[in-house]
């Protein structure tokens, strides 16, 4: 288990982050959103002890990542892999690394073939394209197959296949009970992927919460309707105090009125009805209610 306390972190007169805590479980996947500027990378780089907090810490087994006897074993993360050094292969990077933890070689080759960077394993880091360097930096997060991962962006520069492949690795690391964090602005693809929630503005938290709880409480359904009298239908639902919004091709989308409510009233006003669907709400209207009015 993670737990985060309090974690603040100013610079000078500005306070990057502000009071943020939260709790990592065993085989739970939370996703870590929040506008550009919200505090994420700075909260994950504080958790391994890379900034140094103003206040509040994070325990990791109840110990500060900087008390861990291998902290590749406990937590790995994935931060910047524009800071692999670019003169090394691929292979030398992960075996390096292992070295600091005793790790055999062998682990290395594994990981390599696991991210499919096998044939590119004695190129230089340098000549990698930044989906390569993605993939190596997870290998080198798995490398002590530790008990949590802290994931920054991990899809940045994957083309789809590959945005495919580390949702389905991300849910296999789970199932065999690590805690994951993954900070991402895709969320249609976190959508896919992760238990819960944690959204940052301002650096504080605005939500913490199961997925679909987050998106239930403040995502609205809207209802997308269309008929041969749009006009007159959408006067019957302003009456009604519902908002209308009308398309480009003549039908409406509705919010304050289920789809039943729209058909009985139009039923009764004897209003033809072609469509009438509910449109399922979606993490990205939750997200963008959360977070209107909380970029820096």
């Amino acid at each position: 288990m993670i737990e985060v306390h309090g974690l603040t972190k100013k610079y000078g007169a500005v306070r990057a982050v502000h009071d943020v805590s939260f709790r990592l479980e065993a085989g739970v996947i939370n996703g870590f959103v929040g506008p550009n500027g919200a505090g994420k990378s700075t909260t994950i780089r504080m958790m391994v002890g890379l900034d140094r907090p103003t206040s509040g810490h994070c325990l990791i087994d109840g110990r500060p990542y900087a008390r861990l006897a291998a902290p590749l074993r406990a937590v790995g993360a994935l931060l910047d892999v524009e800071a692999i050094h670019p003169g090394r292969s691929g292979r030398d990077h992960l075996r390096i690394l292992a070295r600091t933890h005793g790790i055999g070689a062998r682990r290395a080759d594994e990981l390599l073939e696991m991210v499919g960077l096998v044939g590119s394993a004695s190129r230089r880091v340098g000549g990698y394209s930044l989906g390569m360097r993605q993939r190596l930096g997870l290998a080198a997060a798995l490398l002590g197959d530790p008990a949590a991962l802290l994931l920054d962006e991990p899809a940045n520069g994957l083309d789809p296949d590959g945005i495919i492949w580390i949702r389905s690795l991300l849910r296999g690391l789970a199932r065999e009970g690590r805690a994951i964090l993954v900070s991402s602005h895709l969320m249609g693809e976190l959508a896919q992927t992760v238990d819960r929630l944690i959204v940052l503005g301002r650096g504080r938290v605005l939500a913490d919460a199961s997925l679909a709880e987050l998106v239930s409480r403040n995502a609205t359904r809207v209802v997308h309707t269309r008929t041969e009298q749009p006009d007159r239908l959408e006067l019957l639902l302003r009456e009604r105090e519902a908002a209308v919004a009308r398309r480009p091709d003549g039908s409406c989308e509705v919010t304050g009125m289920t789809a039943d409510e729209v058909a009985v009233l139009a039923h009764h006003a004897g209003i033809l009805l072609y469509e009438n669907t509910t449109v399922p709400a979606s993490l990205e209207d939750a997200y963008l209610t959360l977070t209107r009015g909380n970029n820096r």
